[in-house]
């Protein structure tokens, strides 16, 4: 089992439909998939119209109380999110071990929750740095992170990397001297515009740099597209690939999935 988690210091970067039409994807490629929802705006639980303030993550930090994983499709489970995560964080400031209660809980509900079942997990995070999201960055292999074609988007990079390097000195086994803290960070450029100065200029000091932290292919960072399609596939409830056998007008649209395959599977192959 893979765990992913899909962070950001800053909001509005396409972080939740990234990890929507990511999982989404993962599914057609045979991968049995659990989402957990750790932004306590919720719209990735939304998307798969589920609205419960019951069961939810919440009770993974309340430390009572059960969990429910709700089924949505053959191979997509959503653990639910919970809209008021941020004041049960808050009530967690003065808790012992309040960052690894999501590690304790998948180790104690491993068979009971049949968790051996999936092949990947996603977890949408808060744009933040909060108890929640260090929680699920305790538990990944893989972090991606979103970056778009402003100077704010680009700054959240260096913000991020140094929020997770304190983290990773902060959270250690004091006998061996090693982190705890051993997922591996990777910035994804997003809503890239192929007839715009800004993104042309983001994709040309990423292509430039030797920096282990971007994902590439042939020595080109790859990136998703700005797609008006993708930003709404959240909205309509679909992914771009349920989308896609409805499009009359395929063939226009034929260059954004064959980057979007190439993204997608790169981000599988370094997880």
């Amino acid at each position: 089992m893979k765990i992913i988690s899909f962070a950001a210091i800053k909001g509005g970067v396409g972080k939740t439909t990234l990890a929507f039409n990511f999982g989404e994807w993962l599914a057609l490629h045979d991968q049995k998939v659990l989402f957990i929802d750790l932004d306590h705006q919720c719209n990735l639980t939304q998307t798969y119209n589920i609205y419960q303030d019951q069961q939810t993550v919440a009770n993974i930090f309340k430390g009572k109380g059960d969990v429910e994983i709700i089924p949505v499709k053959d191979k997509v489970h959503v653990l639910p999110g919970y809209m008021q995560l941020d004041s049960v964080e808050k009530d967690l400031e003065n808790k012992v071990n309040k960052d690894m209660l999501l590690y304790m809980w998948l180790e104690d509900h491993y068979e009971d929750k049949e968790l051996g079942q999936y092949d990947v997990v996603i977890i949408d995070c808060h744009p933040d740095f909060s108890t929640a999201t260090r929680n699920a960055i305790a538990v990944s292999h893989t972090i991606i992170s979103p970056i778009i074609p402003s100077e704010h988007g680009y700054n959240a990079k260096f913000n991020l990397e140094d929020r997770l390097e304190a983290y990773r000195q902060e959270v250690v086994d004091y006998r061996t001297r090693e982190s705890y803290i051993t997922s591996q960070l990777y910035f994804l450029p997003n809503m890239i515009k192929h007839n715009t100065q800004s993104s042309k200029k983001l994709l040309e000091v990423l292509n430039s740099s030797d920096d282990q932290q971007l994902i590439k292919r042939e020595g080109q960072v790859v990136y998703v597209p700005e797609k008006e399609l993708f930003n709404k596939s959240t909205l309509e409830h679909q992914s771009v690939f349920e989308m896609k056998p409805q499009m009359s007008n395929l063939s226009q649209h034929r260059h954004f999935f064959d980057d979007l395959e190439e993204t997608f599977t790169r981000i599988f192959d370094i997880m």
